[in-house]
């Protein structure tokens, strides 16, 4: 597993091509290394490329693979490491370094894996009526939550009159925030990204339907990767392009992951994550007078006091308390159902134990 340094290359479309790439440029680090088994050692280690309903494909070091999804395998998503059998059958799925996931949207009740093994989160709003702050917020829990580094893109600057003013606001969240305003069409301001798209790295794009992130992805590939829509003119919002989760990899030796928008975002298992993002809050909660204290009428409210001094603005206060209450309903209903399930994962292996006993008798 001895990395070379043999360059990556692409086909006509910016896919990857038959060339195989190292595992260095794959993404591959000394954590994965380390769970490998002295048995395992000679099980060829794949990187998760693109993932299809019935199968994955994979690139390593011996070139592209595709690979089966079978009901016994545990959930894959895009980004992911696995090793594979000599004979080419799954053997394992390596530990992740980042995931990121969500609850499935609508009233499902279902966890989504989204992406593994990411290195930075470029989270994707557009300066026209998608801004929102609190959206920005949703999406650094959800990074916070992975241990993913986020750079807040700010997309269509050529569509807004004051730029520099919707970005303060972002800035606002959190002083040591990355946040970078851009136009996806030119491509001279895409290089504000670059540092982060070095060899090995693994990037990922995410935010809500028609932001542009399909916009960036093609200027950053240098080609027609994703298709574009237009914006519609009643509500400012792009036409939904990106249908499916890829790993592309670039010019400067990143590998850029894309996914689709996402026009709802739940969080589950999210608490350090949302804690992380609203880092004030938490410090100012600890300045309360009761432990338990709700942030509303309490007397000795520090959190209500900084409200009042025009240090913490109200709107803040409201979308932590919303997504506090959103994750912790989402986890204990996802949580409920994992139990329901591994019930009726037992029962099922009890009726199938008695029954090969009954055959034997």
């Amino acid at each position: 597993m001895c990395p070379d340094h043999s360059k990556i290359t692409t086909d006509a479309n910016n896919q990857p091509a038959s060339k195989p790439m190292t595992l260095a440029q794959l993404g591959w680090r000394p954590f994965f290394g380390q769970q490998i088994t002295l048995e395992q050692w000679d099980f060829p280690a794949l990187r998760v490329v693109a993932q299809h309903r019935n199968r994955l494909e994979l690139l390593g070091e011996l070139g592209p693979v595709d690979l089966e999804l079978t009901p016994n395998m545990p959930a894959i998503t895009v980004g992911d490491w696995l090793q594979l059998s000599p004979e080419g059958r799954f053997e394992a799925l390596l530990e992740r370094q980042s995931l990121f996931r969500r609850k499935a949207a609508g009233s499902k009740v279902a966890e989504q894996l989204i992406a593994a093994n990411v290195d930075t989160l470029f989270i994707v709003m557009s300066l026209n009526d998608d801004f929102n702050l609190s959206r920005v917020e949703r999406y650094l829990s959800l990074a916070n939550e992975a241990d993913a580094e986020p750079v807040i893109v700010l997309t269509k600057a050529d569509l807004c009159a004051d730029p520099d003013a919707m970005k303060r606001q972002v800035q606002g969240l959190d002083p040591l925030l990355m946040v970078e305003t851009i136009n996806g069409l030119d491509a001279a301001q895409i290089d504000k990204l670059l540092p982060w798209c070095g060899s090995g790295q693994t990037v990922a794009f995410m935010g809500s339907s028609g932001v542009g992130k399909s916009t960036l992805v093609n200027t950053l590939l240098g080609g027609a990767v994703q298709e574009t829509g237009g914006i519609r003119e009643d509500d400012s919002k792009g036409r939904h392009t990106t249908t499916g989760r890829s790993l592309h990899p670039m010019a400067q030796g990143g590998l850029l992951l894309d996914t689709p928008g996402m026009r709802e975002l739940q969080l589950a298992d999210c608490d350090e994550g949302v804690n992380a993002t609203f880092a004030d809050i938490t410090a100012l909660a600890g300045q309360c007078r009761f432990g338990d204290c709700q942030h509303g009428n309490e007397p000795g409210c520090a959190v209500q006091a900084a409200i009042d001094s025009g240090e913490l603005e109200p709107r803040r206060l409201t979308s932590f308390q919303k997504l506090m209450r959103e994750q912790a309903l989402n986890s204990a209903t996802l949580a409920q159902k994992r139990a329901k399930d591994k019930a009726f994962q037992k029962h099922i292996n009890a009726t199938q134990s008695q029954a090969r006993r009954f055959k034997k008798g």
